[in-house]
């Protein structure tokens, strides 16, 4: 009876999720009555708010799942990927020509920004809700309460931190919205953070270390406060919390194999740490805070991460032929070269960069690029496979080549087609697709190894480059790599280098890589030579400028096969707030960015945030 009753509370605060959803739509101005599953109704003791929580973490959970994930316009925006669609007019590949605020901004084969415009200020509005309203409910005991209201805390600060390192200055309410509001206006970016790191300090207070893998902890509060703190350059403050999920005996990095495919020989702990079965699993103590999707789970399905579609090669687009000239992999089911069960069919949206695949690669040692174990896989690796070939072509069975004898090339378009990846963290077994596309699995959301790297980049903002390098070498390590042994060669390119490395397909690359633009700006420090500036921010920025060192399709301004540009500019260092919400707020002004049309219209952004 108490599960059945958890149960349809759960189903209650979901119907209440999606009233507050609504929100984004016009729909919501209307008066409706109230339901039985109203939040009047529903955020009434610790089961409802505990759901309500739930919701929070389902809202975050689908930036990584589907097709067209919204993680890859976050890593088309940086220097490890390009949108790699080259069959149509409109996928994020010139900037300048794509990304406007009256665009399709929220479409698989555009972009995602707007989605994360929308979802954002779900997860805000979701958080408010609790926030709001937890202290009526004086069923509850303090001590639960600091604890829901400290998790809380930690959704907004979490939605916040992305809002204002994706679209600068936005508007910042911080309760319950429960009637329409047209008057919101831009607020300062810091005074934002700000108040996100008064909340965290709060929370870290009350919120326990341990909890169930999915849910938040005082881990997870820490981590992301040590990030806020490096987004306002407290750096001291950034390494004390770091430092306080480091000391804390609770978490590790994982160095021993474990789990599902331990006993295989040829396989190793970076694999181990990826599998899907691994992520949650209670020995896993690298795990700070993950989001959890599984099949068969009520209320926690979607279509799967589809990762192996989104990222790899699109190797059977009849694209690849072999010397013969016969087409080298289709579609086609084959049992004795099975290409499309274990690497998937990719369509390359997310093509990396020789700068991801290649230039960062410093040891031959590394096992996040090694592919004798089969953690990292080349073109080459894969065989000519398709079942047509058998008995007629003698390169059946044999490796696949990218040119023949006579230097004739055998792939028609080598920006879509022919490429290496990351297999351990893109190869999730796919029970539903065939081909597979990636199947269902948890994702990391934030790990131990992220949390050393964020105090090394605090410490190399204070100049403290040893520091910064034992941090950086706790992670190369483990990856078996020889640690650096030079602190003077230690700078915050060292630091995004193995953020490269390590947190592909994890973390929000944009939204670290303008984090870091800000703060360049901010110190005034300079990057090879040249400094930046707030006022300037966006006709000048350190993070523009790296992706055109380092990105050679946007260096270039390389042209697809289907004669589309790539290209980016200084100003998509922000994105645009999508025009729909600057016209939607009648009675205030939320300026857009600059460098997009209509911030001539802007006003002085409020240095206090409206109570």
């Amino acid at each position: 009876m108490k599960k059945l009753h958890k149960t349809l509370r759960l189903s209650a605060i979901i119907a209440v999720a999606t009233m507050l959803l609504a929100g984004c739509k016009k729909s919501w101005l209307e008066p409706k009555p109230l339901s039985i599953y109203s939040p009047e109704n529903t955020l009434i003791d610790a089961v409802g708010f505990n759901a309500a929580l739930n919701g929070c973490a389902k809202n975050m959970r689908d930036e990584w799942y589907g097709d067209g994930a919204p993680i890859i316009t976050e890593t088309i925006f940086s220097e490890i990927a390009v949108d790699g669609t080259d069959d149509k007019t409109g996928p994020a590949q010139n900037m300048d020509l794509q990304i406007k605020p009256d665009a399709q901004l929220n479409h698989v084969d555009f972009n995602r920004i707007g989605w994360y415009w929308n979802q954002e200020w779900i997860g805000v509005r979701l958080a408010n809700a609790i926030i709001s309203r937890l202290p009526a409910a004086t069923a509850i005991p303090d001590a639960t309460k600091n604890i829901i209201l400290g998790k809380a805390y930690f959704y907004r600060a979490y939605n916040y931190y992305r809002l204002t390192n994706q679209f600068g200055d936005v508007p910042a309410p911080l309760k319950e919205l429960t009637s329409a509001k047209t008057d919101f206006a831009s607020v300062k970016r810091e005074v934002i953070l700000q108040r996100m790191k008064t909340d965290l300090d709060f929370a870290v207070q009350y919120v326990p270390w341990t909890a169930d893998k999915g849910d938040v902890n005082r881990g997870a509060i820490y981590h992301l406060l040590a990030k806020i703190n490096l987004s306002l350059g407290l750096f001291d403050e950034a390494i004390t919390a770091a430092s306080a999920v480091i000391n804390n005996g609770a978490y590790k990095l994982m160095t021993n194999r474990f789990g599902v495919d331990a006993a295989i020989t040829s396989k190793n702990v970076t694999w181990d740490l990826h599998r899907p079965e691994n992520k949650a699993a209670a020995n896993n103590t690298e795990v700070l805070f993950l989001v959890t999707e599984r099949m068969g789970v009520p209320n926690n399905f979607s279509s799967g991460i589809q990762s192996m579609r989104q990222a790899t090669p699109g190797i059977s687009l009849a694209g690849i032929r072999t010397p013969n000239g016969g087409t080298g992999i289709s579609p086609l089911a084959n049992i004795e070269i099975d290409n499309m069960q274990w690497y998937g069919r990719g369509i390359g949206r997310c093509r990396s960069s020789s700068y991801h695949y290649n230039d960062i690669w410093d040891d031959a040692n590394d096992l996040r690029h090694d592919s004798t174990s089969g953690n990292w896989m080349y073109m080459e690796n894969l065989r000519y496979s398709n079942p047509a070939l058998k008995g007629k072509d003698p390169y059946y069975g044999q490796r696949l080549r990218l040119y023949s004898t006579n230097g004739t090339l055998l792939c028609s378009d080598t920006l879509r087609l022919w490429y290496p990846w990351p297999h351990y963290k893109l190869y999730i077994p796919d029970t539903e697709n065939t081909p597979m596309r990636g199947g269902h699995t948890d994702w990391y959301v934030m790990r131990l190894a992220e949390t050393y790297l964020i105090r090394a980049e605090a410490y190399a903002w204070k100049g403290q480059n040893d520091l910064a390098m034992a941090d950086i070498n706790t992670v190369r390590t483990r990856a078996k790599c020889a640690p650096y042994t030079n602190a003077a060669t230690i700078d915050i390119g060292t630091i995004l280098d193995e953020r490269a490395r390590e947190l592909y397909y994890e973390e929000g690359r944009k939204t670290e890589l303008t984090r870091i633009a800000y703060l360049f700006a901010k110190t005034g420090k300079a990057y090879n030579g040249k400094s930046y500036t707030l006022a300037n921010f966006s006709v000048s920025n350190f993070m523009v400028d790296r992706i055109l060192e380092k990105n050679i399709f946007y260096k270039k301004n390389f042209i697809t096969i289907h004669q589309d540009m790539m290209k980016i500019s200084p100003y998509h260092v922000l994105w645009p707030i999508p025009q729909s919400a600057i016209d939607g707020n009648s009675d205030g002004r939320i300026n857009q960015n600059i460098g997009y049309t209509g911030a001539e219209k802007n006003v002085a952004a409020l240095d206090k945030i409206p109570e």
